[in-house]
């Protein structure tokens, strides 16, 4: 989450409100955060140096902006530049990734997305061994029902994968 807050920091300084608008606005669709939750990853950005918060000039109700500094513009980069790790966050990573992309510099926008290819194709090619490896499995008879709807989940990951990557190399293509 600290490294999308960095990624929205980098047009201008917002208030913790804004950036939870932010959030609402388009990032919800497949990052949740509480306000709880952008508060304290806030808290922890300012404290690492990575963002400043200041009095907003001019207003009487006391609200706080936060700006980034040059050492989050620098980690944010390095983020969005670096291979995203495999695991139970990585299509949250991926999308977060891909919706900040613009925000990158043109020539490094291939790439961080070729880094996400990467952990796509990565993702895809372990599940397709997985299927390999159970469909070579000859399941007991009394077993077979509860098989089925759980090759099921794994079909519903071998389609949603071959999606997510024919949609990067898209946005791939994209860039030429």
């Amino acid at each position: 989450m600290q490294f999308v807050i960095l990624g929205l920091l980098l047009s201008e300084p917002l208030t913790l409100y804004e950036v939870r608008t932010r959030f609402t606005a388009g990032i919800s669709l497949f990052y949740s955060a509480s306000f709880g939750s952008l508060q304290r990853a806030l808290q922890v950005l300012v404290r690492d140096g990575s963002v400043t918060v200041t009095a907003a000039q001019g207003d009487a109700r006391g609200r706080k902006l936060h700006a980034i500094t040059e050492q989050g513009e620098r980690q944010w980069r390095e983020w969005m530049l670096a291979p995203v790790e495999p695991g139970v966050e990585a299509e949250r990573v991926i999308l977060a990734k891909v919706f900040l992309l613009g925000r990158l510099r043109p020539a490094d926008r291939a790439v961080s997305l070729a880094g996400v290819r990467a952990a796509v194709a990565e993702q895809a090619d372990a599940l397709g061994r997985l299927a390999s490896e159970l469909d070579a499995v000859d399941v007991p008879a009394e077993h077979r029902g509860l098989y089925h709807y759980q090759r099921a989940t794994l079909d519903y990951g071998l389609r949603s994968s071959a999606v997510l990557l024919d949609w990067v190399d898209e946005l791939s293509g994209d860039l030429s």
